[in-house]
């Protein structure tokens, strides 16, 4: 006796409405345990939902563009025979009644067309008559254009009986800093603060040559969506310090020749987390942030680390650095990294960072000024490390110095303190037994 199973979308922790990028089953295919049928992808990476139970679908409910949430159902599963004893998960599925003998006629939809991002909506001054309370949006994407700043009555919905999107939001932020936030030479006094900046300068590229149009992909979108955000919105500055690691190297090096044989590789990365952790332990301020008024302090020590990836840059964040040592710092930072080149990076594994590094160790540079990742209020910057003669008082000998670029938000943090949390983390790297103080 057949019987029809509801596959819905598991938990995929704090995200909703995550939108749909690929449909990967139809009707009448048949499809075993654990086989992904669609791929979402949320600000930060792409995720693919199992299917909870093997079967044959009998109806997809979902199409490319959709935004699903935990508990979302997918697709529609039929099974020839279940055992009586089996239970779908809570989370995953639920049994509905058994469905008549005949089998439905099955008619392969068609394949959906990619939903395109909406054109930017013009920016006036003009208040909408649409009053905030009664617009309509889901909780993320009110989240999300409170992070952007923008007021959500001001956002002309381009989803189901005018629902507002994330892709809404975007579009919005996009024509506002085009405009400069204003319009007839106005000040806005919107989400861009009233900059009252010239209009982005358009070009036809062609005129003086070949040109190719690459969209950008989702991930590379939001990124620039945030960052841009947080470059306006944070007053920051950028401290530089030299980091002597010569000894640091050598031991790094020599513990790597002794564990050759188990496969362990220690990489310097591991080493600054917990120079990190213990500067923010010694200036609390740097583990904060910043919540109207209020200045909350952490007591929980979350390293976000930047992951280079195909797609953009995407932050995984490691929980609890304090009570973690070096060789599970590795293991750790190393199966997230491989997770997030892959696009297999979990929501969860990207939230709740107090601190970042970002690290341009292993491609070059010297100095950079990398962008506070909001809501933190410091982000540490770590180039290549080189060898240059510094002098001991009576010669010059060779060193291995690394250079520190650390960004502050100075409504938090004054330059005195950013100079001594960089100087402090720079005497750590350089005689690593400070650490244990």
């Amino acid at each position: 006796m057949s019987q029809t199973i509801e596959i819905k979308v598991p938990d995929i922790g704090d995200y909703k409405d995550v939108p749909v990028i690929e449909v990967l089953v139809k009707a009448g295919d048949q499809v075993e345990k654990e086989q992904s049928i669609v791929v979402l992808e949320s600000d930060k990476a792409t995720m693919d939902v199992p299917s909870s139970h093997s079967g044959k679908v009998k109806e997809v409910k979902v199409k490319v563009g959709d935004s699903l949430s935990e508990g979302s159902v997918v697709i529609l599963l039929e099974q020839g025979e279940v055992a009586a004893s089996a239970e779908p998960s809570s989370k995953q599925s639920a049994v509905s009644a058994p469905a008549p003998a005949p089998e439905p006629k099955q008619t392969p939809p068609a394949e959906p067309p990619i939903k395109m991002a909406p054109p930017p909506p013009p920016v006036t001054n003009t208040p909408p008559p649409v009053d905030d309370g009664v617009s309509h949006a889901s909780p993320s994407v009110r989240k999300f254009a409170r992070e952007l700043g923008v007021t959500i009555s001001q956002v002309k919905g381009t989803g189901p009986k005018n629902r507002i999107t994330q892709d809404d939001v975007q579009a919005f932020v996009k024509a506002a800093m085009s405009s400069g936030g204003a319009t007839n030479g106005a000040a806005s006094g919107g989400s861009l603060g009233g900059l009252n900046l010239i209009p982005w300068p358009k070009v036809d590229f062609t005129k003086f040559g070949e040109v190719e149009r690459l969209p950008l992909n989702r991930i590379k979108k939001l990124t620039a969506a945030n960052l841009g955000r947080n470059w306006v919105m944070i007053p920051a500055v950028t401290y530089h310090e030299d980091a002597d690691i010569t000894d640091l190297e050598t031991f790094r090096v020599l513990t790597n020749k002794e564990n050759e044989k188990q496969g362990i590789k220690i990489t310097m990365l591991a080493f600054i987390m917990k120079a990190a952790v213990a500067a923010l332990k010694k200036y609390p301020e740097f583990n904060s942030s910043l919540d109207g008024d209020d200045l909350v302090l952490k007591k929980y020590f979350n390293i976000g680390f930047a992951a280079d990836t195909p797609s953009g840059l995407v932050v995984p964040v490691i929980r609890d650095v304090d009570k973690k040592g070096i060789f599970e710092l590795v293991k750790e930072t190393s199966e997230l990294a491989a997770l997030a080149r892959d696009g297999k990076l979990k929501p969860d594994q990207m939230q709740g960072a107090s601190f970042t590094i970002s690290s341009l160790g292993g491609i070059g540079g010297t100095y950079f000024a990398p962008i506070v990742n909001a809501p933190e209020v410091a982000i540490l910057g770590v180039s290549k490390a080189a060898t240059k003669p510094i002098w001991d008082g009576k010669q010059f000998v060779p060193r291995l110095i690394c250079p520190l670029s650390l960004t502050a938000d100075h409504r938090v943090i004054d330059g005195a303190l950013a100079t001594r949390f960089n100087v402090y983390i720079a005497q750590l790297l350089s005689d690593f037994r400070r650490a244990s103080l």
